[in-house]
């Protein structure tokens, strides 16, 4: 345990300096992966259940999926250990022992495999006496585990809240992130602060949250349903006044987990969820079983123009700029600029449930792109370029019952002398497909 003077000058030196002390250089853009807790939760029946526990095994097999099957390519590069892979009891010399029957070679071991694949290895921890599934929490030992994390060669620590009191966050999680950076390795910082505050009525203080972590949870846990993605989806729009402007390079919010691939969405909801993470410019973090996704939702988490959404430069997250009778409209402003102009990636979003696609109709201009230069517009899972366009151009797209339709558009340096009086499709019309028209009248509309 930590004396109080100690506790003292940790406060002096994380407080009275002008320097913010997470600071270590990680996370310029939201972090991709693959973590095991929503597709494996806590699985340690490796007796009944081999392929499926909580192992090592696991492990290296989805570090292995990540390189060879075009994962890594596309920029996932973390490979997340979540919750139940400790031994109930830390040693005798207060040290957190990996599960000896499940990691028979250690997590040192672990890392280095991940490693040598040229990807990180990220661990889970707890601010509390236990973990969320009742093993050793960091409270206690902050110093000691911070040191053992980093000779294991950790690049990710998520730390979660439970069996913590919420009103001693906002110096415990400073403090372990002292120590986190005290060891000298970068070690990327993921909170569970400030959801669990809310949680408890309080407001955290997002001022203090964005100094010290790289990213951080405000809602509840992902399940593999619908229901549970639009309440996150929900949460997001309706709350986006206090939670956007916390977002940015270093510093994420973070919905949770990428369900895609699993049993609870279709294929529309698949698209849904990875153009809304986008748009959030939120982590993507895949818990997928990855040795038996099908292809067509694999494509979904490889689709390299969306990834390039969710990681552009600028940082900024996306906002709800429309909802009405179902349908509602996302925006987030993105490279490349043009003199005051944004760059947008615009997701139209269809949450209706009455078994049609729904068209919405709504001119550049009415979505906030007026530069005189135009935009570049196109479709990201049609893969259709649409042209360069101009604000007064009215659009109509064709968007299906809990599906999306993303598009990008990119502000031109220049508008060409002549703009068509609607663009061309290139690819063959397919009324399942979702369709992207051009009209010349105006006004907005959905129907």
């Amino acid at each position: 345990m930590f004396k109080p003077w100690t506790l003292l000058g940790i406060a002096v030196t994380l407080f009275g300096s002008g320097v913010s002390p997470l600071d270590n250089g990680l996370a310029k853009t939201p972090p991709m992966g693959w973590l095991a807790w929503e597709r494996f939760r806590c699985n340690t029946d490796c007796k009944n259940d081999p392929d499926n526990c909580i192992s090592e095994n696991l492990f290296r097999t989805m570090a292995d999926i990540l390189v060879n099957e075009g994962y890594a390519k596309v920029g996932y590069e973390y490979i997340n250990v979540d919750d139940c892979w400790l031994e109930k009891e830390r040693s005798v010399y207060g040290e957190l022992v990996p599960d000896r029957t499940r990691f028979p070679r250690g997590m040192k071991a672990l890392a280095d495999y991940i490693h040598l694949r040229g990807l990180k290895f990220g661990i889970y921890e707890d601010y509390g006496n236990y973990t969320c599934a009742g093993y050793p929490g960091v409270l206690g030992y902050l110093q000691r585990d911070a040191d053992t994390f980093a000779s294991w060669d950790v690049d990710y620590v998520k730390l979660d809240g439970c069996y913590a009191h919420p009103s001693e966050m906002d110096r415990g999680y400073p403090e372990f992130g002292f120590h986190l950076n005290r060891t000298g390795r970068p070690m990327l910082y993921s909170c569970s602060w400030p959801v669990y505050q809310i949680y408890a009525g309080m407001q955290p203080n997002f001022s203090l949250i964005t100094q010290h972590c790289n990213l951080w949870r405000n809602f509840d846990d992902i399940q593999d349903s619908w229901a549970s993605v639009e309440s996150i989806i929900d949460y997001y729009g309706n709350n986006q006044d206090l939670i956007v402007p916390n977002a940015g390079p270093g510093h994420w919010n973070d919905p949770d987990m990428l369900i895609i691939g699993n049993f609870g969405l279709s294929y529309e909801q698949c698209k849904t969820q990875m153009a809304i993470w986008a748009i959030l410019a939120a982590p993507l973090l895949m818990s997928v079983d990855l040795r038996t996704i099908k292809p067509e939702y694999k494509a979904i988490l490889q689709n390299r123009k969306i990834i390039a959404v969710d990681q552009d430069p600028l940082g900024i997250q996306g906002r709800r700029i429309y909802k009405h009778k179902g349908i509602e409209i996302w925006s987030r402003p993105i490279t490349p600029l043009f003199q005051n102009y944004f760059s947008y990636a615009i997701a139209f979003v269809n949450r209706r449930t009455d078994g049609t696609p729904s068209d919405v109709a709504v001119t550049l201009k009415e979505l906030g792109l007026t530069s005189p230069t135009g935009y570049r517009v196109e479709d990201l899972y049609e893969d259709v370029d649409y042209g360069v366009l101009s604000p007064q151009t009215k659009i109509k797209v064709k968007v299906n019952p809990s599906g999306v339709v993303i598009l990008r558009a990119d502000v031109q340096p220049d508008f060409p002398r002549r703009v068509p009086y609607y663009t061309t499709q290139r690819t063959v019309f397919n009324p399942v497909q979702q369709v992207f028209r051009i009209r010349n009248n105006n006004g907005f509309s959905t129907k």
